[in-house]
Protein backbone atom coordinates (compact mmCIF):
# COMPACT_ATOMS: atom_id res chain seq x y z
CA UNK A 1 0.00 0.00 0.00
CA UNK A 2 2.93 2.18 0.59
CA UNK A 3 4.44 1.87 -2.63
CA UNK A 4 1.16 2.63 -4.20
CA UNK A 5 0.87 5.79 -2.46
CA UNK A 6 3.95 6.73 -3.10
CA UNK A 7 4.04 6.02 -6.49
CA UNK A 8 0.49 7.83 -7.21
CA UNK A 9 2.41 11.06 -5.55
CA UNK A 10 5.37 10.94 -7.73
CA UNK A 11 3.30 10.44 -10.65
CA UNK A 12 1.00 13.67 -9.73
CA UNK A 13 4.39 15.30 -8.89
CA UNK A 14 5.41 14.92 -12.32
CA UNK A 15 2.70 15.51 -14.30
CA UNK A 16 2.05 19.15 -12.46
CA UNK A 17 6.02 19.53 -13.72
CA UNK A 18 5.11 18.97 -17.33
CA UNK A 19 1.99 21.11 -17.02
CA UNK A 20 3.93 23.92 -15.99
CA UNK A 21 6.61 23.76 -18.30
CA UNK A 22 3.98 23.45 -21.65
CA UNK A 23 1.57 26.14 -20.26
CA UNK A 24 2.43 29.81 -22.05
CA UNK A 25 4.52 32.16 -20.37
CA UNK A 26 2.51 35.17 -20.37
CA UNK A 27 3.80 38.89 -20.99
CA UNK A 28 1.88 42.11 -21.87
CA UNK A 29 1.89 45.07 -23.37
CA UNK A 30 -0.47 48.10 -22.71
CA UNK A 31 -0.36 51.17 -24.87
CA UNK A 32 -1.65 54.36 -23.04
CA UNK A 33 0.73 57.04 -23.98
CA UNK A 34 -1.72 58.71 -26.28
CA UNK A 35 -3.54 62.42 -25.66
CA UNK A 36 -6.82 61.32 -26.44
CA UNK A 37 -7.25 64.53 -28.79
CA UNK A 38 -10.22 63.49 -30.41
CA UNK A 39 -11.63 63.28 -26.58
CA UNK A 40 -10.11 66.84 -25.74
CA UNK A 41 -6.99 65.39 -24.61
CA UNK A 42 -8.82 63.41 -22.13
CA UNK A 43 -6.59 59.57 -20.81
CA UNK A 44 -8.19 56.88 -23.08
CA UNK A 45 -6.91 54.60 -20.12
CA UNK A 46 -9.39 56.70 -17.80
CA UNK A 47 -12.51 56.44 -19.39
CA UNK A 48 -15.28 54.69 -17.37
CA UNK A 49 -17.50 51.87 -17.98
CA UNK A 50 -20.20 51.22 -15.28
CA UNK A 51 -18.31 53.03 -13.07
CA UNK A 52 -14.83 51.58 -13.37
CA UNK A 53 -11.56 53.02 -15.59
CA UNK A 54 -10.28 51.08 -18.64
CA UNK A 55 -7.42 50.36 -16.95
CA UNK A 56 -8.61 49.19 -13.81
CA UNK A 57 -11.01 46.67 -15.49
CA UNK A 58 -8.29 45.87 -17.83
CA UNK A 59 -5.99 44.75 -14.72
CA UNK A 60 -8.93 42.88 -13.29
CA UNK A 61 -9.87 41.21 -15.72
CA UNK A 62 -5.75 39.98 -16.69
CA UNK A 63 -5.21 38.30 -13.12
CA UNK A 64 -6.96 35.22 -14.62
CA UNK A 65 -4.58 35.04 -17.39
CA UNK A 66 -1.59 34.98 -14.30
CA UNK A 67 0.94 36.60 -16.80
CA UNK A 68 4.65 36.72 -15.43
CA UNK A 69 4.91 40.52 -16.87
CA UNK A 70 2.91 43.29 -17.37
CA UNK A 71 4.24 46.44 -18.78
CA UNK A 72 2.54 49.44 -19.62
CA UNK A 73 3.60 52.48 -21.10
CA UNK A 74 2.45 56.11 -20.62
CA UNK A 75 2.63 59.70 -22.09
CA UNK A 76 0.95 62.24 -21.95
CA UNK A 77 -1.06 61.65 -19.31
CA UNK A 78 1.63 59.76 -17.51
CA UNK A 79 0.86 61.23 -14.04
CA UNK A 80 -2.87 61.05 -14.25
CA UNK A 81 -2.74 57.16 -14.94
CA UNK A 82 0.11 56.59 -12.56
CA UNK A 83 -2.41 57.82 -9.53
CA UNK A 84 -4.51 55.66 -10.99
CA UNK A 85 -2.98 52.65 -11.35
CA UNK A 86 -1.78 53.11 -7.19
CA UNK A 87 -5.09 52.87 -6.22
CA UNK A 88 -5.71 49.82 -8.05
CA UNK A 89 -4.82 46.13 -6.23
CA UNK A 90 -2.43 45.28 -8.45
CA UNK A 91 -0.45 42.89 -5.69
CA UNK A 92 -1.33 39.92 -7.76
CA UNK A 93 -0.01 41.45 -10.97
CA UNK A 94 3.55 41.72 -12.00
CA UNK A 95 3.10 45.24 -13.45
CA UNK A 96 5.19 47.80 -14.51
CA UNK A 97 4.69 51.06 -15.85
CA UNK A 98 7.54 53.09 -18.00
CA UNK A 99 6.31 56.86 -19.54
CA UNK A 100 7.76 57.20 -23.06
CA UNK A 101 9.33 60.74 -23.27
CA UNK A 102 8.28 61.62 -26.73
CA UNK A 103 4.74 60.49 -27.09
CA UNK A 104 3.93 62.60 -29.61
CA UNK A 105 6.30 61.11 -32.07
CA UNK A 106 3.35 58.33 -32.70
CA UNK A 107 2.03 54.90 -30.92
CA UNK A 108 5.18 53.36 -32.70
CA UNK A 109 7.57 54.64 -30.69
CA UNK A 110 5.41 53.93 -27.58
CA UNK A 111 5.31 50.03 -28.54
CA UNK A 112 9.24 50.48 -29.67
CA UNK A 113 9.88 51.88 -25.92
CA UNK A 114 7.60 49.41 -24.41
CA UNK A 115 9.21 46.13 -25.89
CA UNK A 116 12.90 47.62 -25.17
CA UNK A 117 11.51 47.66 -21.59
CA UNK A 118 10.61 43.95 -21.61
CA UNK A 119 12.45 41.61 -19.19
CA UNK A 120 10.96 38.18 -18.60
CA UNK A 121 11.47 34.93 -20.26
CA UNK A 122 7.87 35.15 -21.98
CA UNK A 123 6.65 32.77 -24.83
CA UNK A 124 4.14 34.79 -26.06
CA UNK A 125 3.21 38.54 -25.99
CA UNK A 126 0.18 40.44 -26.00
CA UNK A 127 0.55 44.11 -27.62
CA UNK A 128 -3.05 45.32 -25.96
CA UNK A 129 -4.51 49.23 -26.27
CA UNK A 130 -6.00 51.03 -23.28
CA UNK A 131 -9.55 51.91 -25.39
CA UNK A 132 -10.83 48.36 -25.69
CA UNK A 133 -13.31 48.26 -23.67
CA UNK A 134 -14.77 44.85 -24.16
CA UNK A 135 -11.36 43.55 -24.16
CA UNK A 136 -10.94 40.77 -21.44
CA UNK A 137 -9.28 37.37 -20.32
CA UNK A 138 -11.69 35.66 -22.83
CA UNK A 139 -10.71 37.26 -25.88
CA UNK A 140 -6.84 36.96 -24.99
CA UNK A 141 -7.53 33.35 -23.91
CA UNK A 142 -9.12 32.82 -27.75
CA UNK A 143 -5.66 34.40 -29.00
CA UNK A 144 -3.76 32.45 -26.70
CA UNK A 145 -5.16 29.03 -27.80
CA UNK A 146 -4.82 29.89 -31.46
CA UNK A 147 -1.36 30.71 -30.94
CA UNK A 148 -0.86 27.15 -29.01
CA UNK A 149 -1.68 25.57 -31.88
CA UNK A 150 -0.52 27.37 -34.89
CA UNK A 151 1.93 26.03 -37.74
CA UNK A 152 5.33 25.69 -37.04
CA UNK A 153 6.23 28.89 -39.17
CA UNK A 154 3.99 31.45 -37.60
CA UNK A 155 4.97 33.54 -34.59
CA UNK A 156 1.62 36.56 -34.47
CA UNK A 157 -1.73 35.99 -34.31
CA UNK A 158 -3.77 38.49 -35.53
CA UNK A 159 -7.81 39.10 -35.02
CA UNK A 160 -9.53 39.85 -37.74
CA UNK A 161 -13.41 40.91 -37.92
CA UNK A 162 -15.29 41.26 -41.52
CA UNK A 163 -12.13 42.49 -42.68
CA UNK A 164 -10.90 44.25 -40.42
CA UNK A 165 -7.76 44.48 -38.25
CA UNK A 166 -8.36 44.32 -34.83
CA UNK A 167 -6.52 44.09 -31.78
CA UNK A 168 -4.64 42.77 -29.02
CA UNK A 169 -2.25 40.96 -31.22
CA UNK A 170 0.45 38.08 -30.16
CA UNK A 171 3.97 37.68 -30.96
CA UNK A 172 6.37 35.24 -30.03
CA UNK A 173 9.28 36.24 -28.29
CA UNK A 174 11.53 34.92 -31.18
CA UNK A 175 9.75 37.51 -33.21
CA UNK A 176 9.90 40.71 -30.64
CA UNK A 177 13.59 39.76 -30.51
CA UNK A 178 13.83 39.91 -34.48
CA UNK A 179 11.80 43.72 -34.16
CA UNK A 180 14.20 44.93 -31.63
CA UNK A 181 16.92 43.65 -33.53
CA UNK A 182 16.43 46.34 -36.15
CA UNK A 183 16.52 50.19 -35.27
CA UNK A 184 13.24 51.88 -34.35
CA UNK A 185 11.33 49.27 -36.10
CA UNK A 186 7.63 48.56 -34.10
CA UNK A 187 5.48 45.88 -34.36
CA UNK A 188 2.74 46.66 -37.40
CA UNK A 189 5.22 47.64 -39.89
CA UNK A 190 7.06 44.43 -39.44
CA UNK A 191 4.19 42.60 -39.90
CA UNK A 192 3.20 44.28 -42.84
CA UNK A 193 7.15 43.60 -43.99
CA UNK A 194 6.93 39.78 -42.92
CA UNK A 195 3.11 38.85 -43.78
CA UNK A 196 4.40 35.19 -43.94
CA UNK A 197 4.66 34.58 -39.96
CA UNK A 198 1.28 35.93 -39.20
CA UNK A 199 -2.02 33.76 -39.02
CA UNK A 200 -5.12 35.21 -39.14
CA UNK A 201 -7.69 34.22 -36.49
CA UNK A 202 -10.68 35.59 -38.14
CA UNK A 203 -13.75 36.00 -35.89
CA UNK A 204 -17.41 37.84 -35.98
CA UNK A 205 -16.42 38.84 -32.05
CA UNK A 206 -17.06 42.80 -32.39
CA UNK A 207 -14.53 43.46 -28.86
CA UNK A 208 -11.45 43.01 -31.33
CA UNK A 209 -12.49 46.00 -33.12
CA UNK A 210 -14.54 48.36 -30.87
CA UNK A 211 -12.09 51.04 -29.29
CA UNK A 212 -12.88 54.24 -28.11
CA UNK A 213 -11.63 57.75 -30.37
CA UNK A 214 -14.17 60.18 -30.46
CA UNK A 215 -17.49 61.57 -28.36
CA UNK A 216 -19.16 59.58 -30.63
CA UNK A 217 -17.40 55.99 -29.57
CA UNK A 218 -17.94 56.95 -26.34
CA UNK A 219 -22.04 56.95 -26.47
CA UNK A 220 -21.83 53.89 -28.86
CA UNK A 221 -19.43 52.18 -26.27
CA UNK A 222 -21.60 53.36 -23.21
CA UNK A 223 -18.20 54.82 -21.83
CA UNK A 224 -18.23 58.07 -19.38
CA UNK A 225 -14.99 60.48 -18.29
Amino acid sequence: MESNFLFIISLMTTIGKSSNKTKTQLAILLLAAGEGSRLGGFPKALLKKDGQTLLHSFCLSMQALSPIEIVIVTGFHAQEIESELASIDTSQLPIRMIRNPHPEVGQAASVRHGLEALKSDYDALIVALCDQPDIGALEIEALLEQFTHRDTHHEIVLPMVNGHRGNPVVFSKKVIDSILAIPRMACRPYMDQYPELVVIMNTDKQAYVLDADTELDLQVLGLTK
